[in-house]
């Protein structure tokens, strides 16, 4: 059935036209709904408009009024002051009180989530005022109360023990169904504070196979199909019933080594990988989009963190074999490298729900074996690379890393570099690999002001991680969606906060 009749017909006539307005919008992306709790699935939620976070982002992705029409800090940066919009109301008819923003956010913090990056002491409710308490300076608290983990609910959303059972939000659309995790249901929130969303009502689904969706999107099952592999771009571009966007993100497909790999554990080696890698050549070739080829983890969008490094001269495969000699390595009589009779072989852990990281893994090993690195690929589940990094098993990850996860770096920084140098990152982030001077330089972005200091401090961090690659980058990715040609208003978020399902409508 195609979608131009899948909603209008009525045993066998069609509806008029006016009947479009209560239409819905059937979505497909890759991510499973683990539960209801924000800490676990809070982005479908935020994403599919159904609850809310106290910060927005602008057009720039810079901190903007969100559940909090303002806020400040003190002189000595230790409170921070967020005053609530007036007028909200959640999902069940109450208010939103500074008691109940207050609530949500101690148990967000209560729970592993963004808010560990922040030196929090405690989370109050004053008059119509959420006051976070600090033990030190912390600049980017706004950018971390903007992502999905710190989503504000109805008191009643939770249990006794802090569980959220309930998704009672703030959004324009309410949850009418939900079956993890697979399956949303939302319908229009008619009490919403801001404007009232075109579209009543409208579905989620993870659907993890890329061919599938791609399906999906020709047969007019989906109306809006999210990451799309290059294949499947092709094919749909000749669909004159489909329309499709691509939007750069501050995402970079990288790969995590583990430095205390006896193999790894000198930064000569993790440098020969990164020489080997045809960025140029797999973003062109597999990803379709030269442009996409990355030497840095940070693209120009992220600012004084992105050095202007170009991907066309990264690769030096003569420099990759002479760095990889100086390290005791030899080819043997099949041109494979051979220490100590040990051969160099690792294995290299992705998934594929983000359908072009296997091809990706793929060409890596390729190119690897050419300066004699033998490279198993094992294609699992996106969670055997976190699990790997705490039980010391993974070799080598090839991920998608989201810098963009809130309007500030910094906070995926601290994140997945640490905040301690005996530590050893995140789960996401590097593995065995620990720099004093990097932990000293993102604690004092935590709390350095002046947008000068922070640039020069900035650009320090991206030249040391470039230099020592626990992290090494191969390609900025691109969200991709194939849309049904009759809805009209469609964007991608390029931070991916929100589908902006509230602001499609079906053309007439």
């Amino acid at each position: 059935m195609t979608p131009c009749l899948r909603p209008l017909l009525f045993g066998l006539v069609l509806l008029p036209l006016a009947a479009q307005a209560d239409r819905p919008l059937a979505v497909v992306a890759p991510w499973e709904i683990t539960g209801l709790d924000p800490s676990t699935s809070g982005y479908v939620f935020a994403r599919m408009r159904v609850a809310e976070t106290l910060i927005d982002t602008d057009a720039a992705g810079q901190p903007a009024p969100g559940l909090a029409s303002g806020w400040q800090v003190s002189d000595d940066g230790l409170t921070w002051r967020f005053t609530l919009r007036e007028g909200v109301t959640f999902h069940d008819d109450s208010p939103l009180t500074a008691q109940a923003a207050a609530l949500s956010l101690e148990h967000a913090l209560a729970k592993p989530g963004i808010l560990d990056s922040a030196p929090i002491v405690a989370i109050e409710a004053e008059d119509a005022d959420v006051v976070v308490h600090l033990d030190s300076p912390f600049a980017p608290l706004p950018a971390l109360l903007a992502h999905s983990t710190t989503l504000i609910l109805a008191v009643d959303a939770f249990d006794d023990e802090g569980r959220a059972t309930q998704m009672i939000g703030t959004g324009p659309y309410r949850v009418a169904s939900v079956a993890p995790p697979q399956r949303l249901t939302v319908e229009r929130f008619d009490g919403y504070w801001g404007e009232t969303p075109a579209i009543g009502s409208a579905s989620y689904l993870a659907v993890g196979r890329g061919e599938t969706r791609a399906l999906m999107a020709e047969s007019g099952d989906a109306d809006v199909v999210f990451t799309l592999d290059p294949a499947s771009r092709a094919r749909l571009a000749r669909h004159d019933r489909l329309a499709l966007h691509a939007e750069p993100l501050p995402r970079t497909i990288v790969f995590k080594l583990n430095a205390e790999h006896p193999f790894l554990e000198d930064e000569r080696a993790r440098q020969a990988l990164s020489l080997a890698v045809d960025r140029v050549g797999i973003a062109a070739g597999l990803l379709r989009h030269p442009e996409a080829a990355a030497a840095e983890l940070f693209p120009a969008s992220l600012g004084p963190w992105h050095l202007g490094l170009a991907a066309d001269e990264a690769q030096d495969v003569e420099r990759a074999r002479e760095l990889l000699t100086q390290l005791g390595w030899e080819a043997n009589g099949r041109g494979m490298l051979e220490r100590d009779g040990e051969p160099f072989q690792l294995t290299l852990r992705t998934f594929s729900d983000r359908p072009e990281l296997p091809l990706v893994a793929t060409a890596l090993q390729d190119q690897w074996r050419k300066i004699g690195v033998a490279l198993e690929v094992a294609v699992g589940n996106a969670s055997e690379i976190p699990s790997g990094h705490r039980d010391g098993s993974l070799e080598l990850g090839l991920m998608a890393r989201n810098y963009g996860l809130v309007p500030d770096p910094l906070g995926t920084l601290l994140d997945d570099f640490g905040t301690d140098p005996e530590t050893m990152g995140g789960d996401w982030g590097a593995m065995g690999w620990r720099d004093a001077d990097v932990v000293a330089w993102l604690d004092t972005l935590r709390q350095e002001a002046d947008m000068d200091a922070r640039a020069e401090l900035a650009g320090q961090v991206a030249r040391r991680l470039n230099e020592a690659m626990p992290v090494v980058p191969v390609a900025w990715y691109q969200q991709t969606a194939a849309v049904n040609a009759e809805l009209e208003g469609f964007s991608i978020d390029p931070l991916e906060r929100s589908y902006r399902i509230d602001e499609l409508r079906w053309g007439e």
